[in-house]
């Protein structure tokens, strides 16, 4: 078999695609779902919903499969469900966006974000700033496109952006800077200073903004406010959300972007060599969510407000000290109290599901290695869960103290 170029294959070990030996590396979520697996622990560790969501979305699928969407829907997405995006970016945020020019659907945010980097970043000159911890496709997708990640570290408890740190972050090499808000995976919601601040930077340097709003409508405590909804911003912000953790449909990869529409061709003109097209009978079914009442959106988030403290509640109890998370589906704790002289949170992880019966993610896992001891005693704990199962959880978690 012939080898891998030499360049790529330093990237790609750069990046923790593959390990020193050249063979794919295992994702840290990979490892504790099968450490879940195997011992028959409580997974509190990967995002995902452990029930369906809305009915009406269900059955919109189902009707679309019976009736014959089952080939390739047009490369921007079908016109029912851009339509259905535009409307929702007016109704919630009063952004007007034209649903023909300025909406591009895409498998999942994963792709779209993507899309965009390979679109939008010239080479290794190129910077793109971003947020730590962060989500772990972000570094990998920065090192596929050959740019240099600069990250502007979140601190415990709060985790809101230093703003001078964000401003010796963000310079005339800044190519992108990427927001994650509401964010994983600390639960942090940013401050209306601090995205004041990523856009007036942006404007500042000519940078441009990509938004990942997956959880937008999972914010705790009021409504999420989108960067694009900022004075000045709308012509300069990508905005990448998807319906998968609203709609509890995470399998289905159904994302969108919206950006001017100079910005979505060049983006499209990457997309159309990725997935080309995808999920067509789930693309009008996520058209008929984005078009529910308002009561829906309203309770997803109060619902998930009630699971975070219920597991905020079982930590704190079982010994753990907690960041109180405004909105996502996470929650990050210290699990120092449990830690030997020579441990940290990957250890903890590792050993919990036999220990506890309970797995989570150390954020270790959402860092660049440079700057792991920051972080080296939090977890992250999923609440995207049933009641009882976070209750069972707790109890779990509890026999740690005894």
């Amino acid at each position: 078999m012939r080898e891998i170029p030499g360049a790529w294959r330093r990237t790609a070990i750069g990046a923790g695609l593959l390990d020193g030996h050249g063979r794919a590396a295992p994702t840290i979520f990979a490892e504790m779902s099968a450490l879940a697996a195997h011992t028959g622990a409580i997974n509190l560790g990967q995002g995902f919903p452990d029930e369906d969501g809305p009915s009406d979305v269900l059955d919109a699928a189902r009707a679309a499969i019976a009736h014959g969407v089952n080939q390739y829907p047009p490369g921007l997405g079908m016109p029912a469900l851009r339509h259905a995006i535009a409307a929702h970016q007016q109704r919630f945020y009063g952004l007007q966006v034209d649903p023909e020019r300025e909406v591009l659907v895409t498998a999942g945010a994963t792709e779209a974000l993507a899309a965009t980097i390979l679109a939008l970043v010239d080479g290794p000159d190129d910077e793109i700033v971003v947020f730590e911890p962060y989500y772990d496709a972000y570094a990998a997708l920065v090192a596929l496109a050959g740019a240099r990640l600069v990250p502007v570290p979140l601190a415990w408890p709060t985790f809101q952006p230093d703003i001078e740190a964000l401003g010796r972050a963000i310079t005339d090499r800044t190519r992108l800077i990427l927001v994650n808000d509401p964010h994983n995976p600390t639960g942090a919601v940013f401050s209306a200073e601090a995205r004041a601040e990523i856009v007036r930077l942006a404007d500042r340097h000519g940078a441009i903004i990509v938004t990942d709003e997956v959880y937008e409508h999972l914010v705790f405590d009021g409504s999420h406010v989108p960067l694009a909804s900022l004075p000045g911003a709308a012509e300069r912000t990508v905005s990448i959300s998807s319906a998968g953790k609203t709609f509890s449909t995470t399998g289905w990869k159904i994302g969108w972007i919206t950006a001017p529409a100079e910005l979505v061709t060049a983006i499209l003109s990457v997309k159309q060599f990725l997935t080309y097209v995808n999920g067509a009978p789930f693309q009008p079914a996520i058209a008929v969510g984005l078009a529910l009442p308002d009561a829906f959106f309203t309770g997803a988030a109060d619902a998930l407000k009630a699971k975070a403290e219920q597991l905020g509640s079982g930590l704190r109890a079982a010994g753990f000290a907690v960041s109180r998370p405004a909105g996502s589906y996470f929650t990050v704790a210290d699990a120092d109290p449990f830690l030997g002289p020579d441990e940290d949170a990957a250890d903890f992880c590792r050993a919990l599901p036999a220990r506890a019966g309970v797995v989570a993610i150390p954020l270790t896992a959402f860092v660049g290695t440079e700057r792991s001891a920051q972080y080296r005693t939090l977890v992250r704990f999923a609440a995207c869960k049933k009641p009882s199962v976070i209750a069972e959880a707790s109890q779990r978690l509890a026999t740690l103290a005894r």
